[in-house]
């Protein structure tokens, strides 16, 4: 536990069977006296947290794994510190980056969130995002994005290099290290947990900006991450569309809604039939394509 100490960042991680991972994401953060690591284990199976022995981190056990949603708000509740920063388990940041981005949320109280720049497999990963549009959704059904790869109505992903070297203001940046007030975590009520995977952190960065708040890239904080922004393993496609339609009956009207279900539909058509993955992969494509048309109503 880290007792009585007031730290100026809570990092909460998430971990699910993340043994091979977790102390390294840990410990160098563990060490700093103003930082305090909260990990919520979402019922993990491979004895995880006894890798975290020695260290000074404070760990909740769930007894199920309802997602992870469910696992970054049972962190940020348990802490106390003003702002929280949300860390894959397979990341790695230094305690001096965790600061630089408490100072961007310090330094201007209109930033409600802040997200460093993210090094993954030797360069940098496409960390800033764009909230998704019918013309992304289609455009990534058909292929245009890998034709147009640097047309912004083609994709959710900045690809612009020039925009890692610099702070910005992207519409929302990748859950992978997502540092938020905790204030503003307390009136929005955390993530929502509707979202079992996928999307649960673009959907908050949207509420975060209709509250009237900002959200910031900044490059001089840096993080490396294992994961990254990689495309999900076969068996979770169907996860990540169920995500993509409830975001979209979230966040647009019923018209709009049905439009983003038939997209992410046609993409997980299109993706079987030229998947170069194997029979997992056309395997995952053709179950989230019946997530998509409703023909399997839970991908899990």
């Amino acid at each position: 536990m880290y007792g009585a100490r007031v730290a100026l960042v809570d990092v909460v991680v998430v971990s699910y069977n993340s043994r091979g991972h977790l102390r390294a994401c840990v410990e160098p953060l563990a060490a700093a006296d103003d930082l305090a690591v909260i990990v919520a284990d979402n019922a993990s199976t491979d004895g995880g947290l006894s890798t975290l022995d020695g260290l000074d981190v404070t760990t909740i056990e769930l007894s199920e794994n309802g997602g992870f949603a469910v696992g970054c708000n049972a962190g940020w509740r348990a802490g106390s510190a003003p702002c929280v920063l949300f860390l894959n388990p397979d990341a790695v940041i230094e305690p001096d980056a965790v600061r630089r981005l408490a100072r961007v949320l310090e330094d201007d109280h209109r930033v409600g969130a802040a997200g460093p720049k993210i090094l993954e497999d030797g360069g940098v990963a496409l960390s800033q995002r764009r909230f998704p549009r019918l013309s992304s959704t289609y455009a990534s059904a058909l292929f245009l994005h890998r034709a147009l790869p640097h047309a912004a109505w083609t994709s959710e992903l900045v690809a612009d290099e020039a925009a890692y070297e610099l702070a910005g203001s992207p519409d929302w940046v990748s859950g992978a290290g997502l540092m938020v007030r905790r204030d503003l975590l307390e009136a929005l009520g955390g993530f929502d947990e509707g979202f079992f995977m996928y999307c649960e952190d673009k959907d908050l960065c949207r509420r975060i900006r209709a509250a009237g708040y900002d959200v910031r890239f900044e490059p001089e904080a840096v993080a490396r991450h294992e994961g990254g922004a990689s495309a999900p393993r076969a068996s979770l496609l169907p996860v990540l569309a169920e995500s993509r339609v409830r975001y979209a009956r979230k966040h647009s009207g019923r018209v709009a809604a049905s439009a983003e279900r038939a997209g992410v539909g046609l993409g997980a058509l299109t993706h079987m039939v030229v998947s170069r993955g194997g029979r997992a992969a056309r395997s995952g494509h053709a179950s989230a394509l019946l997530v998509a048309t409703g023909l399997r109503p839970h991908a899990r």
